[in-house]
């Protein structure tokens, strides 16, 4: 039972799926699951009434794994065989699919967890976070067609944290690599399969970053001039990226810590590992989850012993070939939200002033 996915759809329990594909991740919103039962004789299927749009939770043994949604049912059958096959995501769909609502259209003195718990309360969702709520921010002005995840993604980024769906259907919002795993990935141990996807094209020696003004050539000679520099120590040889930070309040500020990430995400990014394993759960019996750092030991892959990576993304899959996790690491500086400023303001321009716009 510990392997087996059991689909629980008003009240009623479905398991005995042949077919099995649940994925979660940081990058990814909201979590979804496609799954499939086959049978050779007919009425076996009777019991499988999905409906689509159906309220659902996918639980894989004892553990929820999406609670959420069918999305879209394919009943068929053929010669010598009868199927069903249900896709369905996370409640979070409706943050990714459907308008924000805000009466009004402003949001003012809040902070990134407060807006997105507004945002989210006419679909149901519950918002929580890891305790790093964000600064308030003191005036926020929605646009008309705007998902509620394209805003909260904002004001996520703005606050430094990762927006993801939780196994309850609720949304999260954290820093990255906070929690950890009991076990990891071990050649020889836990690892069917693994590969290293190790790269230097996206890396740079050094990146500068320029700022962006409003009167560019009432300030010429200032664009010229380089205002936040990061190196990368790793790159041999001179390998150099111009970059530009469109934001001009707090601008040399946010301009080094653009840099800084430019930097850090790409190294992290050109070091991407992905396992198949032979269990969905780690040493302790909990089911491989985003966002956790785990230990990783490949040394065919030249991955030193017990290097930390972070889950980016985790997909629980049951087929002819068996049960497997297929795990996709990366270093935790590879998620590092890009530093930004929410409503960026030009020192050129004095509001209030005469003629001002």
């Amino acid at each position: 039972m510990a392997d087996d996915l059991t689909l629980v759809m008003d009240g009623v329990s479905v398991s005995g799926w042949t077919k099995i594909r649940v994925t979660r991740g940081i990058e990814r919103l909201p979590s979804d699951f496609d799954i499939e039962m086959t049978d050779l004789y007919p009425g076996d299927l009777s019991q499988v009434s999905a409906i689509p749009g159906q309220a659902c939770q996918v639980a894989l043994g004892g553990d929820v794994a999406i609670t959420g949604y069918v999305d879209r049912v394919h009943p068929g059958f053929g010669r010598d065989f009868h199927r069903i096959r249900v896709a369905g995501r996370g409640k979070c769909e409706d943050l990714v699919d459907c308008s924000a609502e805000w009466d009004g259209g402003q949001i003012s003195g809040s902070n990134a967890l407060q807006i997105a718990q507004k945002l989210a309360a006419p679909y149901g969702i519950n918002v929580t976070s890891d305790g790093n709520n964000g600064p308030s921010i003191p005036q926020f002005n929605l646009m008309i067609g705007e998902t509620p995840f394209e805003v909260i993604e904002r004001i996520a980024r703005y606050a430094g944290l990762l927006a993801y769906d939780l196994p309850d259907g609720s949304l999260r919002l954290a820093r990255g690599g906070v929690d950890a795993h009991a076990s990891g990935f071990t050649e020889g141990q836990n690892v069917e399969e693994a590969d290293f996807e190790w790269g230097a094209d996206l890396r740079y020696s050094e990146i500068d970053c320029y700022l962006l003004t409003m009167q560019t050539m009432g300030d010429a000679g200032v664009n010229l001039v380089p205002v936040a520099t990061a190196q990368d120590a790793t790159v041999g040889r001179h390998r150099k990226l111009y970059i530009v930070s469109e934001q001009v309040q707090a601008g040399r500020n946010i301009a080094q810590e653009r840099a800084n990430w430019e930097a850090a995400r790409r190294a992290g990014r050109s070091q991407a590992v992905r396992v198949v394993t032979d269990s969905w759960r780690d040493g302790d019996g909990l089911l491989w989850t985003p966002n956790t750092l785990v230990p990783v030991t490949l040394p065919f892959l030249k991955i030193p012993d017990e290097t930390f990576m972070l889950i980016s993304e985790v997909t629980y899959t049951l087929d002819e070939h068996g049960t497997h996790a297929d795990v996709l690491l990366m270093p935790p500086d590879a998620f590092k939200p890009e530093p930004t400023i929410l409503q960026p303001l030009s020192p050129d321009v004095v509001l209030g002033a005469p003629n001002a716009p």
